[in-house]
């Protein structure tokens, strides 16, 4: 085992940046002038001095939202158009840039943060044409003479709180629906990523044009989130929230928003099945297996983490999926040709470790990795996993995958769904149908037939079901973050019975 502060980097040469936050068009410090080291996750260095913010800054970044509401809300369809176009312009001209931030600030290598950046644009440009979808329909009226219209009008302020992992994807995510919609945000970036999954969405948007208010970023301190919470939950100016995040984090703030009749969107975590049956391509399979499961590190909310093979295919398949495993070697992000990086922080690797020793001490195998330099963890394989150790059925935020063989396809769907999350699961099968129907089984919010559980695109309706979290994106997210208004019009007088 090599210490993390040994591994030497080209990430680490540059001085730690200082970045300010985002409050009414401004870039300011936290009012009491404190502030944090942002850490590089591969070297063990700091990266960025990052504003400590207190209750007092949400305060302000509040107040700026609902300020600049009705102005926002109010822009035309065209003007509103051209912003998101600017900002998907701005963020893929800085696109170098940014890959290289993502590695020194989250430990993501250059496959994921490209990918990333072409997501994000992408999105900003699909939003550009929400102001053109119908706000709303006509409504058949009982009454004679009335003319009823459902219209959709902005919430007002959303508070946002964006993910450390999918940084620069999730962070824009959390915030271009609700300003497509019309509404204002404070965004509240998680503290391992405040510059890639936040000050990085103010300085965009602030380039593009976006006017004062309309997005406030706002940092704050590890373990220093509790006073922001309380102002973002507690303030009547803050309508509704936007969150991606693990499970446990998402029922607290599904509470706490409920405790206020404040609606949430929650995508949250996921234990996601890839089924792979004897008819399927196998080295397809393998391929798709290895990316599925390591790809980020394994620090994605849809990487796979159970493969389950049919028992023919099941022995062919793991020794060519175990031999893969072991060429595939996490390294420095910051160096183009490596594949997959380090873990966020200690606390991640000794939640990786723990799943992973765990496993083994109730008897599970481990048939490639299990081991780490510094915070970078191998690309690790278990079998004969017992079901009562936690990771059979619990994520772990890391490379590390079960495989188990099975019977029959009701053996595999029992298995599948075996999990209290539902986000995502693939099904490898040369009969599409039999793919097709077995995922309309599968509890899950996405099903992938013949692909990885991983995937997604701009406009789909990503989201999960049990403890995976509710509301979808891409459109369907309007109905999240507006309100549907019944207007009626009267064309002649009416008659009543007083």
């Amino acid at each position: 085992m090599t210490d993390k502060a040994t591994i030497t980097t080209t990430a680490s040469i540059a001085p730690p940046r200082q970045f300010q936050q985002l409050i009414d068009g401004e870039w300011v410090g936290a009012l009491e002038g404190r502030t944090f080291n942002d850490m590089n996750p591969f070297s063990g260095e700091v990266f960025a001095e990052i504003p400590a913010s207190g209750e007092a800054d949400a305060q302000r970044a509040i107040d700026a939202a609902d300020k600049a509401f009705p102005a926002w809300a109010a822009m035309g369809a065209r003007a509103r158009q051209a912003l998101f176009l600017k900002a998907a312009d701005v963020l893929e001209r800085r696109a170098d840039e940014i890959v290289l931030l993502m590695a020194q600030e989250t430990g993501s290598a250059a496959p994921f943060s490209r990918f990333q950046v072409q997501w994000a644009a992408g999105l900003l440009r699909q939003a550009a044409g929400y102001p053109y979808l119908p706000g709303g329909e006509i409504v058949a009226s009982d009454t004679p003479g009335v003319f009823a219209m459902a219209v959709r009008k902005p919430l007002g302020v959303i508070g946002g709180i964006s993910p450390w992992n999918g940084s620069l994807a999730l962070g824009f995510r959390t915030i271009v629906a609700p300003l497509a919609c019309g509404n204002t945000v404070v965004l509240k970036p998680s503290e391992d990523a405040p510059v890639c999954a936040g000050l990085l969405m103010g300085e965009i948007m602030t380039e593009a044009g976006f006017p004062p208010g309309v997005l406030n970023v706002i940092t704050h301190a590890p373990g220093q989130v509790g006073p922001i919470a309380d102002r973002l939950f507690e303030s009547r100016k803050v309508r509704a929230y936007n969150f991606t995040g693990s499970s446990a984090t998402g029922s607290l703030l599904a509470a706490r928003a409920g405790k206020q009749l404040k609606r949430i969107a929650l995508e949250l975590g996921g234990y996601n099945p890839m089924i792979i049956f004897k008819d399927a391509d196998l080295d397809y399979s393998v391929d798709t297996a290895i990316f599925a499961a390591f790809f980020h590190q394994g620090q994605i909310c849809m990487n796979t983490r159970k493969i389950l093979v049919e028992r023919p295919l099941y022995n062919e398949f793991l020794d060519r999926f175990v031999a893969r495993a072991k060429t595939v070697q996490p390294g420095d992000p910051s160096d183009p040709r490596t594949k997959i990086g380090p873990l966020i922080n200690d606390q991640a690797l000794a939640n990786v470790r723990k799943g992973v020793d765990e496993a083994v001490a109730k008897g599970a195998r481990v048939l490639a990795g299990g081991g780490n330099q510094g915070r970078c963890f191998e690309p690790t394989v278990l079998v004969d996993v017992p079901a009562d150790a936690p990771i059979h059925c619990e994520e772990v935020f890391g490379p590390v995958v079960l495989v188990e063989p099975f019977d029959s396809e009701d053996e595999a769907l029992e298995k599948a769904n075996g999990t209290q999350f539902g986000l995502s699961a693939s099904v490898m099968t040369a009969d599409v149908w039999r793919g097709v129907t077995l995922g309309g089984r599968i509890q899950a919010g996405m099903v992938n037939v013949n692909g990885p559980t991983m995937g997604g695109e701009p406009q789909i309706p990503f989201g999960g079901v049990k403890d995976s979290g509710w509301a979808r994106f891409g459109r369907w997210a309007i109905d999240m973050f507006t309100d549907l208004n019944l207007v009626t019009v009267s064309q002649a007088r009416r008659h009543y019975p007083l």
